[in-house]
């Protein structure tokens, strides 16, 4: 359990240095029950020419999906499981936080799901817990995601 609570605590203090370094979407993210909806808008017009975005120019949310989403069995934590795929030009580090919320809707916490120095094109599995009994309908949903150039 001391390993949960420090990766936890890593987590929590990687999203809070990381701050205004960090992209993310303003559109509703995805979750394991979700159905795949549209994809998010770009943001405002321009006088000067467009060009196809670049790979570096995908949205981060793009780039994680969770794989499951469950109750530890000892505990009855939620967790949920993690899948990053760095899908930009260069290689990049993430933070992934994950939303429990029961069948109500209502959120009861998040869990960060770290990923550091990802190639371009690498994939990397993390795992987002919980803190805290849940009971009822668990759903996990993606909250928010940073992406930030990795040194």
């Amino acid at each position: 359990m001391g390993g949960v609570a420090a990766l936890l605590a890593l987590g929590v203090l990687i999203a809070t240095s990381v701050g205004s370094n960090s992209s993310s979407s303003k559109s509703n993210p995805p979750s394991v029950e979700a159905t795949e909806g549209g994809a998010p808008v770009a943001g405002g017009a321009s006088d000067a020419p467009t060009e196809p975005p670049a790979a570096e120019d995908t949205a981060a949310e793009d780039d994680v999906r969770i794989t499951s989403c469950e109750l530890d069995s000892v505990t009855q934590w939620p967790a949920a499981d993690v899948e990053i795929v760095n899908h930009s030009g260069a290689r990049a580090s993430y933070i992934v936080n994950v939303e429990f919320v029961d069948g109500d809707g209502t959120c009861h916490g998040e869990g960060p799901a770290p990923s550091s120095n990802l190639d371009a094109g690498q994939k990397a599995v993390g795992k987002a817990q919980g803190l805290g009994k849940f009971t009822g309908k668990l759903t996990c949903k993606v909250a928010k995601v940073s992406r930030f150039p990795a040194s």
